[in-house]
């Protein structure tokens, strides 16, 4: 009998430890991944928390002042952190080669000593200070990253010459026209290794937030999905991929560049697509791609910027147009050197050329605050999961008026963008988002829209509406 009762009780005290552990389970917060509002598999990356409304922008160490240092670059820090930056991303850092070097100072992306800086730049120690003013003020810090080949005259290709691709002459391959470096071959496991190790030693010894991978679609998936693990071992880590491959994004990247969406941006700016086209690609990123994934959504980069045009070249009118659709479309904006304050020109990629004046323009640096604060500070423009997802407005004139709204956790925005050179006068056609709001930036002005809602937009112009 007593055996009994032990039993009995053994078997209540289990049943009620069961019961707490369904509550706890039914009661457990859902992550925003598992809040995500689609029907897409998710990837395995964790994006961590200090992403989800971050605003990245492009450092060019050489042409960002006339010293053209780590030291001098410091000094802007607080700058960015007052104009909403949360992550910088270094070019990269290391010192370049001298064989084939391209011009007098040689491009960036023909890395020497993946374990060492670029002596243009400064020291070791300069670029630690870096780092630990930029985390001093709230922000992380990633370096470029150029995995796919060397210079050529880099030490591997005297040590470990089988870590090369090689012609049927013998000589070694360099990708497309880029004479100045040397490919480097992935199917050899000490390459991988060593890579992994160079990557590890600047979260390690400079304690870096991650890295910017130059053509990552040029090496292997696999190689990255490795080095994410092992990174992610050391340090949680923030990666983004110079590539437009879903694939990337399962498990070794965080966020992918939105290439297909600049090209379609430029074309629509000289008249040659239309919103039409927008939507196609919108509607393919949400069929391909992991839905809890982040695009990089931009105006201009370093190739861009220097090879096809300042986005006012390439732009015209429609230049705060777009910078409003990379604030408020369901991914992350980049600004590069000098787009806040308005910067015209081409910068030299092979040779100095410093922006000369930071605050000529600061009606256009107000402009890119103002809509980094927006993003902040609205849950339903954050990126990935952590956001809204993209609801599209249709409207009487869809080919030339690209409307939406985002909406989380009781904030909406609707956004109303003209991309054309015309002016329009347009209904809104879907009554979903019928509600009091705020004009963006006039917040003092308020806004009934209702389903018969009615519009006119100069040419290249936009309306941002804001209900919380």
């Amino acid at each position: 009998m007593k055996n009994m009762i032990s039993q009995i009780a053994l078997l209540l005290c289990s049943i009620v430890l069961l019961s707490l552990m369904l509550v706890s389970c039914n009661n457990k917060k859902e992550t925003p991944e598992q809040q995500c509002a689609c029907t897409n598999a998710m990837s395995e990356v964790n994006h961590l928390d200090w992403t989800k409304n971050a605003v990245i922008y492009e450092v060019n160490i050489r042409q960002y002042t006339e010293e053209g240092t780590f030291a001098a670059f410091t000094q802007h820090i607080p700058r960015l952190k007052d104009l909403g930056v949360d992550i910088l991303w270094i070019m990269p850092v290391h010192p370049i080669g001298v064989e084939g070097r391209k011009g007098t100072l040689g491009s960036y992306y023909s890395c020497k000593d993946y374990r060492a800086v670029n002596p243009e730049f400064g020291t070791m120690e300069d670029f630690k200070n870096m780092v630990k003013v930029a985390h001093e003020n709230g922000m992380k810090l990633i370096i470029d990253w150029v995995a796919n080949h060397t210079s050529r005259d880099s030490e591997w290709l005297t040590t470990h010459p089988d870590w090369y691709v090689y012609a049927e002459d013998g000589s070694v391959l360099g990708p497309f026209d880029w004479t100045d470096v040397a490919q480097l071959n992935y199917e050899n496991a000490d390459l991988r290794a060593e890579m992994i190790d160079c990557m590890k030693f600047w979260v390690e010894e400079n304690d870096i937030d991650g890295f910017r991978c130059d053509v990552a679609g040029m090496v292997p998936a696999d190689f990255w999905n490795q080095a994410r693990e092992e990174l992610d071992a050391i340090k949680p880590v923030f990666m983004l991929a110079e590539a437009e491959q879903p694939n990337l994004l399962e498990k070794a990247f965080d966020m992918d560049y939105a290439w297909e969406y600049l090209h379609i941006m430029n074309m629509i700016a000289a008249g040659e697509k239309n919103v039409e086209d927008l939507d196609a690609y919108l509607a393919k990123i949400d069929t391909t791609y992991l839905c809890n994934t982040y695009k990089m959504y931009f105006l201009t980069n370093h190739d861009e910027n220097s090879w096809n045009g300042t986005e006012f070249e390439r732009l015209g009118d429609a230049t705060d147009v777009f910078a409003v659709l990379a604030a408020t479309l369901p991914g992350m904006p980049l600004i590069y050197t000098g787009q806040e304050a308005g910067l015209a020109k081409r910068l030299e990629f092979f040779e100095k050329d410093p922006v000369e004046d930071w605050t000529a323009n600061s009606e256009i640096t107000d402009f890119y605050k103002s809509l980094n604060t927006l993003r902040k500070e609205n849950p339903a423009l954050w990126s990935g999961c952590f956001g809204g997802k993209l609801q599209r407005i249709h409207t009487s004139l869809d080919e030339s008026v690209f409307a939406f709204a985002r909406e989380k956790d009781g904030n909406r925005v609707v956004v109303m963008a003209n991309l054309s050179p015309d002016i329009v006068e347009f209904d809104l056609e879907n009554a979903d988002f019928n509600g009091k709001y705020t004009a963006f930036p006039c917040t003092s002005m308020e806004v009934d829209l209702t389903g018969d809602f009615s519009v006119t937009l100069e040419p290249w112009d936009y309306l941002i509406y804001i209900n919380k």
